[in-house]
């Protein structure tokens, strides 16, 4: 499998050629290099390495992304770099000045307004031409909100407004400026590891997945789907994107798929589900385990470890579509001409097994995702040499030009985000989301859950899934955390178990509870007098009776249902990139498409359920794994029951049963409701195997 091109999600890209190609090419080394120099050798302060990396990315991005699709060549490139140059000396110019503003009394020059008005400018333009009008729209307006019209809001959402000045000095110089933690993001760890990925495509890892995959899975029922599966989980470690997923692994798997016997529409859908969890598998997934880590302070560690039962579980049932539908329409194993496990490992093993073997080894360590990065390429060159795709000068060359292409529109993008979630922090606007959350959902943990899901579904459409999962997790983390938190409050209501030091503080916020409290009280019962107290209550009671290890793993949750939901946007209609660009190789309607990626990415909307209301992610591995193991049984069910069959058809009311004890298994229940579903399921199963084999000896 070849280098991939540059993200599907990114703007019309122009064919560049003889000098221009050298051009290009040799400034998208220089910004891997001064990148990876840095990482190794911080000789350069934060600010201006974050200003410098946007402006080098705005730089290509004008190379390499024309403003309008038929503006590739002639003047216009001419007028394309210039407008590059000025973006890049302009964030030049405010990476190197900050101290020299503080001198002047935090006033700013008129050099200083220029390099700023520019930068703003530029990141418009080039996050138009990278994501289409949605992102500068959100800046506009947010500028705008704390500029001007924020003072003619009503209610909670009215801003008094802030200076040009000060929205001019915010915007650029801050934690949660354009230039601040965002930024840092991307220039260190998500620019890092797409780097990596393009040295370990380029090294002939992204075969060994693919033939490890076909190894694997080629001579199952399905084989075909369940080595897209297998393969874009592989490919997860390696693909920053799952758009850029899709296009790697799916040109391959897809007419894999088709020869098989799939329907074009369905094996399309496939690849891009399986590809979208791509970016939840460990230890990597898309870069966002090291976003969640640097947001949370929950270290990295403790992320990828609580990540891979859900990764997996989304996997799973990803597969149940895969192998149900090939029951469904008949069709057998691969033919047996596929390369033996031991065949893949042996020709391919060492370019993937040691470099990301190194990586989590030194991440688990404690050394920084951008040294385990950087160490990470050396490894994968080294790797190279045991294997036929030896990596000499010039493949390391295309490597380095493959990531930094890679990345324009992700780097770009968010630093530019970074002006909406400055914005959201100094109006408070966050905060004030959250309280929304809280009052629209009523204490109800599953709506806001819902809420949250539809928000994702609306960024995704303007946003990559790391700049959706940011500004989603700003809004509305805060108050996930704290209504994951209630529960644990009103379970020990429940139990009667709350120390009676809280009794005063729930008399505070609800004097009528006196009578309640002293009576036993159900489950709902206690979750609506929770949820009935002032925030100014809830808070203070929360942290009193709700362990610390409890908190953090309330927080954690939170993010990982956002992280989750973020990625829905890949694979939800109307706008779902990754499967759109199935489509486009499986020759498939578009929406068709879409569609079935939809139906077979479910897990995303059932596995952040199971982060509420299950210990899922509490750390205890017995408590995590019984979770899991209700929890394949019970999908199995659901997929079922949708899809009608098991090994055979289902009868419409055994479909309705089968459904219904897949719910009961997965959803959070007692015990026995879990155990009485899961039975329920096994035993269709059971029935379904001996009709098949009956079917099979007829």
């Amino acid at each position: 499998m070849g280098a991939p091109e540059p993200e599907a999600d990114a703007g019309p890209q122009r064919a560049l050629s003889g000098a221009w190609l050298w051009a290009a090419t040799a400034l998208a080394v220089a910004i891997s290099v001064f990148h990876l120099t840095v990482a190794i050798w911080p000789f350069m302060d934060e600010l201006p390495r974050n200003a410098l990396h946007f402006g080098g990315f705005a730089l290509l991005a004008a190379l390499w992304t024309p403003a309008f699709a038929a503006a590739r060549g002639g003047a216009l490139r001419l007028v394309d770099v210039g407008c590059g140059l000025l973006v890049l000396a302009a964030a030049l110019w405010v990476g190197f000045n900050e101290s020299a503003i503080y001198d002047r009394g935090v006033r700013l020059s008129p050099f200083d307004w220029a390099a700023g008005v520019i930068i703003v400018l530029g990141a418009l333009e080039f996050t138009r031409r990278a994501a289409g009008p949605i992102i500068p729209i959100l800046i506009i307006l947010s500028l705008g909100y704390v500029a001007w019209w924020g003072r003619f809001m009503p209610g909670v959402f009215a801003f008094p407004g802030l200076s040009p000045e000060t929205v001019m000095f915010r915007t650029l110089y801050g934690d949660d400026a354009m230039f601040g933690t965002i930024a840092r993001i991307s220039a260190t760890t998500v620019f890092l590891f797409i780097i990596f990925g393009a040295f370990l495509l380029r090294s002939g890892a992204g075969d060994f997945v693919i033939a490890l995959a076909r190894a694997a899975a080629g001579r199952l029922i399905g084989g075909p789907g369940l080595v897209a599966v297998l393969a874009s989980a592989l490919t997860g470690t390696i693909s920053g994107s799952a758009v850029a997923n899709t296009a790697s692994t799916g040109v391959i798997t897809i007419p894999l798929m088709k020869k098989a016997g799939f329907k074009p529409h369905f094996a399309g859908g496939v690849e891009a589900a399986a590809s979208t969890g791509g970016q939840l598998m460990p230890p990597i997934m898309g870069a966002g385990a090291f976003v969640m880590a640097s947001y949370t302070q929950i270290p990295y560690e403790t992320i990828v470890a609580v990540a891979a039962l859900p990764a997996l579980l989304y996997f799973a049932s990803v597969a149940f579509f895969v192998r149900i539908e090939a029951k469904k329409l008949g069709l057998g194993p691969m033919p047996g001409d596929e390369i033996t496990l031991g065949q893949a490992l042996r020709k391919g093993g060492a370019s993937f097994i040691l470099p990301v073997g190194v990586v989590v080894g030194m991440l688990l360590w404690g050394f920084t995702p951008a040294y385990a990065a950087v160490i990470g390429i050396v490894a994968t060159i080294a790797a190279s040499w045991l294997t036929e795709t030896r990596m000499g000068p010039s493949a390391c060359v295309e490597a380095l030009a493959l990531g930094a292409r890679n990345m324009i529109s992700t780097a770009v993008l968010l630093c530019s985000v970074g002006i909406v979630v400055n914005v959201i922090t100094t109006a408070g606007v966050g905060n004030t989301f959250s309280l929304m959350i809280s009052q629209w959902a009523g204490g109800n943990l599953l709506l806001a859950i819902a809420l949250i899901a539809l928000a994702s579904l609306v960024l995704g459409m303007g946003l990559p899934v790391t700049a959706a999962y940011i500004v989603l997790a700003t809004l509305s983390a805060p108050a996930l955390a704290g209504m994951i938190g209630d529960a644990a409050v009103a379970a020990q209501i429940a139990a009667g178990t709350l120390p009676q030091t809280a009794l005063p503080i729930v008399m505070l916020g609800a004097p009528e509870a006196a009578a309640a409290l002293s009576a036993p009280m159900g489950q709902a019962e206690a979750a609506a007098l929770v949820a009935g107290l002032p925030l100014e209550v809830r808070a203070p009671l929360r942290e009193m009776v709700v362990s610390p290890q409890a908190l953090t793993a309330a927080l954690l949750s939170a993010h990982m249902i956002i992280f989750w939901l973020s990625q829905d946007s890949n694979v939800t209609p109307p706008v779902c990139l990754a499967a759109f660009t199935a489509a486009a190789i499986a020759k498939a309607s578009p929406l068709g498409t879409g569609l079935a990626s939809w139906k077979l990415a479910k897990g995303l909307y059932i596995v952040p359920v199971l982060f509420a209301y299950t210990p899922l992610l509490s750390g205890d591995p017995l408590a995590a794994l019984q979770t899991f193991a209700f929890a394949v049984v019970g999908v199995y069910g659901l997929a079922a029951g949708m899809e009608g069959w098991m090994e055979t058809r289902l009868t419409l009311p055994l479909r309705a049963v089968v459904f219904a004890a897949g719910l009961a298994t997965v959803w959070p229940s007692p015990l026995w409701v879990n155990l009485c579903g899961g039975a329920v399921v096994l035993a269709a199963l059971a029935l379904s195997l001996r009709a098949d084999r009956r079917l099979a000896g007829a």
